[in-house]
């Protein structure tokens, strides 16, 4: 993994209690990760997963009844070891006039104790977008979805 940068990335780590193939699952089927992705009572009412380099992932979250839309790019894709996307680029590595908050993850799944050791990291280009997403409750909102994650693959 990339080294972590303080001051542009923020981080979350988490033993799950499933095995990386299901955690995979959950983050790879668009059906599957619809289940999880946002923090309750936020719904994903939409996921087009297009898991690939160079892939679309295109997401519509519905917050207070106003969807919000979120279309990027997979970057890199090990199945069941590293997932890597942006909103910085669209699918084909178009880059997009506006990007949301201007973020790469990087998410890693490490086998452990019967479980995963799942890591997602949000690098930023600047200071000010960290600051942000920091703010915005990155640790709370994926720590929240951590577990919910959690739970969708220990039912699979």
């Amino acid at each position: 993994m990339t080294p972590l940068n303080p001051e542009l990335d923020l981080e979350l780590t988490r033993l799950l209690k499933a095995p990386p193939a299901k955690v995979w699952r959950c983050w790879t089927e668009p059906e599957l990760l619809k289940r999880w992705f946002t923090p309750h009572p936020v719904v994903t009412r939409e996921a087009i997963m297009d898991v690939r380099p160079g892939g679309r992932f295109y997401t519509v979250m519905v917050i207070d009844g106003v969807d919000h839309a979120s279309d990027g790019c997979f970057l890199a894709v090990e199945p069941e070891r590293l997932l890597v996307f942006t909103d910085t680029l669209e699918a084909g590595f178009r880059p997009v006039a506006e990007p949301g908050l201007g973020f790469t993850a990087m998410l890693t799944f490490t086998a452990e104790d019967g479980g995963t050791r799942y890591t997602a990291r949000a690098m930023h280009g600047k200071p000010e977008s960290a600051k942000q997403h920091a703010e915005m409750g990155f640790h709370e909102g994926w720590g929240a979805v951590a577990v919910q994650l959690e739970g969708v693959a220990q039912g699979l």
